[in-house]
């Protein structure tokens, strides 16, 4: 079985993979498409700390293939995303319908492939940069055949992350405004949520040019080249305010970077009453340093976002229904598809900016 599997101070892809039959609550998918996501580059950079050898990729769909005994949600030929979130599904956390709270989708590092015979991890979860792939059922989401496999598979993190930012965190009312700070795969779906929320002002942030046109597409009313500009003073600009603990600014600010600094400026725009939502992932230990009168005086607030508070079982059908119903971009999202022996290229595209989404096909 072909795969690309991280060795710790290098990725290859390789055709000597193996993956073990699945439990009575599990699934084997066959993988169709995966969409290649920073935090993939991170495991590789290090900025993840993961045990190797590992099989990556953590945005994927595909055709289930082989069900467990147990198993009832989905059937062989059924088409499915394959979600990161493995949530227990019976504690207080999933049974109040926040499995992104819930302990077991954390850490849950397994080895169920085996590379040239010794057992290899799985990333996330998931493991979609494979041919095939074992995952709970729960994690198997079947949605409708209509939708396609290479614009399906991002609905397993880019899409989530970032319109479930929006619409499940932030929930932003019609009217509000709001600045987006990274036009990557997860960026452009904040942008897309706040159109679909309403927002009077979308301001799309980031250090390339070349994203403008790319933002406004998917629904941003202004942008802001932080690489020229600077711009908290051209968000104030935008929308000034009084000139007390800030000059105005947003009611919501989305940072999907994971720098501090970038952080900090997304703190800064923020008009009184306003709150950031951090959705990038830094790397270990990063701090961040913000005044606190700018908390209390104002009440301005920070939170955190983990994979856009996903409830895969509810959100990515729904999601795909947006899809359907012509009200959410995804087949715009796929810049260009590869097949997996061009991963160096896909990640190379990222780092030059050139595209939303890479997609490998398989």
């Amino acid at each position: 079985m072909r795969g690309i599997v991280y060795l710790g101070d290098r990725v290859e892809v390789t055709d000597d993979l193996a993956v073990r039959d699945p439990g009575a609550d599990e699934v084997i998918v066959r993988l169709v498409a995966a969409g290649v996501c920073h935090s993939d580059i991170s495991v590789i950079d290090g900025t993840i700390p993961w045990p190797s050898p590992a099989v990556l990729g953590h945005e994927g769909a595909g055709i289930v293939e082989q069900i467990g005994s147990s198993v009832t949600r989905v059937a062989p030929g059924d088409h499915v995303v394959v979600a990161t979130m493995a949530n227990c599904g019976i504690c207080k956390w999933c049974s109040t319908g926040r499995p992104f709270y819930c302990r077991s989708s954390m850490g849950n590092v397994s080895q169920p492939f085996t590379y040239q015979g010794q057992p290899a991890s799985n990333f996330a979860g998931t493991s979609s940069f494979a041919e095939r792939t074992v995952v709970k059922e729960i994690q198997a989401v079947r949605i409708s055949k209509e939708v396609p496999l290479t614009s399906a598979a991002l609905l397993a993190c880019g899409v989530v992350t970032g319109v479930g930012a929006v619409l499940n965190k932030a929930k932003v009312q019609p009217g509000q405004t709001a600045a987006v700070f990274g036009v990557g795969g997860v960026g452009l779906n904040c942008i897309q949520a706040l159109k679909l929320s309403n927002a009077a002002r979308i301001i799309a942030v980031d250090t390339m040019a070349s994203k403008e046109a790319l933002a406004r597409q998917f629904g941003a009313t202004d942008f802001v080249n932080a690489a020229q500009v600077d711009t908290v003073e051209a968000v104030n600009a935008m929308l000034p305010g009084t000139g007390v603990f800030g000059e105005g600014g947003v009611d919501w600010s989305f940072e999907c970077v994971g720098h501090p600094a970038v952080l900090r400026t997304a703190l800064d725009i923020l008009d009184w009453g306003g709150t950031c939502v951090a959705v990038g992932v830094p790397g270990p230990g990063v701090e961040l340093t913000v005044p606190i009168t700018h908390f209390i005086h104002v009440e301005r607030g920070l939170v955190g976002c983990r994979a856009g508070s996903v409830r895969p079982q509810y959100d990515i059908p729904a999601y795909a229904q947006l899809y359907l119903d012509g009200k959410l971009k995804l087949d715009e999202l796929v810049t260009q598809t590869y097949p997996m022996e061009q991963f160096d290229t896909v990640t190379h595209d990222m780092h030059e900016g050139k595209l939303a989404r890479g997609v490998l096909t398989f």
